[in-house]
């Protein structure tokens, strides 16, 4: 298991200078699964640290990062990712099994944990042009790189605020695949 305490001590940091109020607090073993038994399949290691030891949501790049369950925003991970699969797997806006959403963007978008992946691929959940096929695409290789992005501020966030161009992210290609299972 990779040790990801280094990050983390960055991550509070970069907290800490972005919020002077208090997080909320981190979420106990016992929470975390049940969120699990809910979802149907274990978070992503990463992400379970980070809502187990540092918070349970309400920090990040803009709208914040979701609470998992019971927390302080608006929206809450777990009935998120719950209330999208309600749409029947080979739908044309089936969610992707073991995709969580953990931010909401705005106008529908999100940023989504692959849960089911060793690295945690964070996807970008884009439905505004309108067709299924071209919704997903591939944020950061791994959950450990999209949380660097946000403590160095390099995200593509930080550069399409700046006024750059980011369409170079590559389309995620196992959206219609995953939605069916």
């Amino acid at each position: 298991m990779t040790d990801h305490s280094l990050l983390l001590d960055r991550l509070a940091r970069r907290v800490r200078a972005d919020q002077p109020e208090p997080l909320p607090p981190p979420l106990s073993p016992a929470r975390i699964a049940e969120a699990e038994s809910r979802l149907g399949f274990p978070l992503h290691s990463l992400l379970a640290l980070v809502y187990r030891e540092f918070a349970n949501g309400g920090f990040g790049p803009d709208y914040q990062l979701l609470s998992l369950v019971d927390g302080p925003t608006d929206e809450q991970a777990v009935d998120s990712y719950l209330e999208a699969r309600t749409a029947p797997p080979g739908s044309d806006w089936a969610w992707p099994e073991g995709v969580l959403p953990i931010l909401d963007w705005g106008c529908g978008m999100y940023a989504c944990v692959d849960c089911r992946t060793e690295e945690g691929t964070v996807l970008l959940f884009e439905p505004n042009p309108g067709d299924p096929d071209l919704a997903w695409w591939v944020d950061s290789p791994s959950l450990a790189e999209w949380l660097d992005h946000y403590v160095e501020d390099t995200g593509w966030w930080v550069r399409a605020e700046e006024g750059d161009d980011v369409d170079e992210m590559p389309p995620w290609p196992h959206a219609r695949s995953r939605a069916a299972g």
